[in-house]
């Protein structure tokens, strides 16, 4: 069989630039650190480097308590956007009331219709009555109208940064740092300093809700009017339109896919925050999820969870049929679709049939607990040869987590910056370098230099697992509809299931430490990376596979030599995202015995203490700032007259 080769002579000449680039770069490092060798000491981050910010903090933090009720700037602006928010979320929660059950089910599977089609229409309708099933009908309309009104609020304010910083270069530069860190700051770090602007309750909710949600929608909206096609523009600038008019007829109707992509990814964002919301009095599905782990219920978490789930799926499908302009039936328009909602409602309020009949729930908690408490007795300890899975997690810990974080630790401070530098300079520029030394830098100045490292560790152990599980999976997926089709509603499930539901299955498969804080990473970060490696995979030339079968490479060959190389954006964007996403589970790891930062920011919020809280939510921040520079190649600009 012929051996299938790969390239080009041109290639060949490109990848030895590239790695006598590489080469240089280290050497230069190298003589560096020669140099400044004597200068440095080894050890932990030196006591004389950092800076204490628990003063500033707790004075801001002691200000804002005495001055909540008396201030203007709390009286006349934080007031009337609280009493807003207030009277926002009831307005829309006392319309799905008035609506009845079986007036926004009616309503769902129309709007669903009118976007995708009858199969979801029926899909949608199924959705709903499963919420009222399973008795949480009333709790998923308190959820659903904190959504719609999160949702609104940050459309509007996502859209007009996106608008900013479509429309400007240097608002755009300004603005990409901001949202980063609304992005990977841990929702817990700023869910304080908005609950003392704030206090507990719906506006706080839905204001954290808010910074979490509005990032996608700003990036994909300038993303769209940064995209639009220069003729189209030059066409419509030719004809005399104002740069009013060039925004509005041409520019927003050619971003209509990014900024529906937006509307999509901010619910999806949105619902994810609806457990964690619930800490701070959000109420709905998530403290229903919430109170029942605080009694370790699984049963009623589950009972909860599963229509935040349905909710984000339906909702998914149909943003999505919405952003790829899959209307089916022309004749289901909004008038119609209002009008049959108010009769089916009119009839419902008639017929006395508003709420769910009490009769027709379905109780699945007693059947969940029965399974739970299996696996415990069963899976825990005791299995034969293979062991159980607390010995699992205990082999885990020993003979990964601790070397690892051992190895860190043990590293001289300096030599973990050198570390960083050589592998954000190998693969980007000294920009990209710097920013990553200097976000590490930043960890050490803050003060939190070991805890630092020990959540390092763990991150580094989550994304390893979810990596080889991930493209393993994905691969597959990639290779075959069947098995695609198959992963597809259980990567959903995995995808918007909420942290928290799945944490107590976790904790009792594994018991309390290190190790299920990196399962629980594992299992919220894995589905985002097997869906970017299949389509990566998928989106490789049809053409270089089929010249690859012509010299007669097998399946295999074809894998390694074609479909891995060429789609080595998607993969390496894939490590990117299992980065953020593990990141994102730190401060959930941290309530399961994780520690490091991810304690500190649950104890911050628990105590109030917003120096504590704040300062381990910018490590945290630094932390994912170093790691997407380490993970995320520079482009370079090609050089003058190549």
């Amino acid at each position: 069989m012929a051996t299938l080769t790969v390239p080009t002579s041109s290639r060949t000449n490109t990848l030895r630039l590239l790695k006598s680039r590489t080469a240089a770069k280290l050497l230069l490092l190298a003589l560096v650190t020669a140099v400044l060798l004597p200068l440095l000491h080894g050890g932990s981050w030196p006591h004389h480097l950092t800076v204490s910010l628990d003063k500033p903090l707790t004075s801001a933090s002691n200000w804002v308590i005495d001055h909540r009720d008396s201030h203007p700037l709390f009286l006349y602006f934080f007031g009337y956007i609280s009493n807003a928010v207030v009277l926002s979320v009831r307005a829309v929660y006392l319309t799905l009331l008035a609506a009845g059950w079986t007036g926004v089910t009616a309503f769902g599977a129309l709007l669903a219709w009118r976007f995708a089609g009858p199969r979801l229409a029926a899909g949608t309708a199924i959705a709903f009555l499963a919420c009222g099933a399973l008795g949480m009908w009333v709790p998923t309309m308190q959820t659903l109208a904190l959504m719609v009104v999160a949702v609104l609020a940050s459309v509007v304010v996502g859209a007009l940064l996106g608008l900013a910083a479509g429309l400007s270069d240097r608002l755009d530069r300004a603005l990409r740092p901001v949202l980063d860190t609304m992005q990977v700051l841990p929702a817990f770090a700023y869910l304080l300093p908005v609950v003392l602007v704030f206090g507990i309750g719906v506006p706080a909710a839905v204001l954290a809700t808010v910074v979490y949600a509005a990032p996608p929608m700003a990036r994909l909206t300038a993303l769209g009017l940064r995209g639009a096609d220069p003729e189209v523009l030059e066409a419509v600038e030719s004809l005399g339109a104002t740069r009013r008019q060039r925004l509005l007829t041409a520019r927003i109707p050619l971003a209509r896919g990014e900024l529906l992509l937006g509307l999509n990814q901010t619910i999806m964002m949105a619902l994810s925050m609806a457990v964690i919301a619930s800490v701070i009095g959000a109420g709905g599905l998530g403290d229903r999820v919430y109170q029942a782990l605080a009694s370790v219920d699984v049963g009623q978490a589950l009972a909860a969870g599963i229509p935040i789930v349905l909710l984000a799926i339906v909702l998914d499908r149909v943003t999505g049929a919405a952003g790829a302009g899959t209307t089916r039936p022309k004749t289901i328009g909004w008038a119609y679709a209002l009008g049959v909602t108010v009769a089916v409602a009119l009839a419902a309020r008639f017929l006395g049939r508003l709420d769910w009949p009490s009769g027709w729930t379905l109780d699945i908690a007693e059947p969940v607990n029965h399974a739970v408490d299996w696996m415990t007795n069963h899976l825990y300890s005791g299995v034969p040869v293979i062991g159980g899975t607390a010995d699992w997690a205990g082999h885990f810990t020993t003979w990964v987590l601790d070397p690892v974080r051992g190895g860190l630790q043990w590293l001289p401070w300096w030599s973990v910056l050198l570390i960083v530098a050589a592998l954000a300079w190998s693969i980007g520029t000294w920009r990209t370098a710097l920013t990553a030394v200097l976000a590490m830098a930043a960890i050490g100045v803050l003060g939190v230099w070991e805890p630092a490292l020990d959540t390092l560790s763990q991150v580094l152990a989550a994304v390893a697992v979810t990596l080889v599980l991930g493209f393993a999976t994905g691969i597959a997926a990639a290779r075959s509809d069947r098995v695609e089709r198959a992963l597809r509603p259980v990567l959903d499930v995995f995808q918007t299931m909420p942290q928290f539901v799945y944490l107590i299955p976790v904790v009792a498969l594994f018991g309390v430490g290190r190790a299920p804080a990196v399962a629980a990473a594992v299992v919220y970060a894995l589905p985002a990376v097997v869906r970017i490696t299949a389509q990566g995979l998928r989106q490789v030339d049809p053409a270089a596979l089929e010249s690859a079968r012509s010299l007669g490479a097998t399946g295999r060959q074809q894998l390694w030599q074609v479909q891995l190389p060429l789609a080595k954006r998607s993969l390496l964007l894939a490590v990117n995202q299992g980065v953020v996403l593990v990141l994102a589970v730190v401060i959930i790891g941290g309530l399961v015995g994780g520690g490091a930062l991810g304690y500190n920011v649950a104890f911050g919020l628990a105590q109030g203490d917003l120096a504590t809280g704040l300062v381990a939510g910018a490590a945290i921040v630094c932390l994912g700032l170093m790691l997407d520079r380490v993970t995320q190649p520079t482009e370079r600009r090609a050089a003058k007259g190549a």
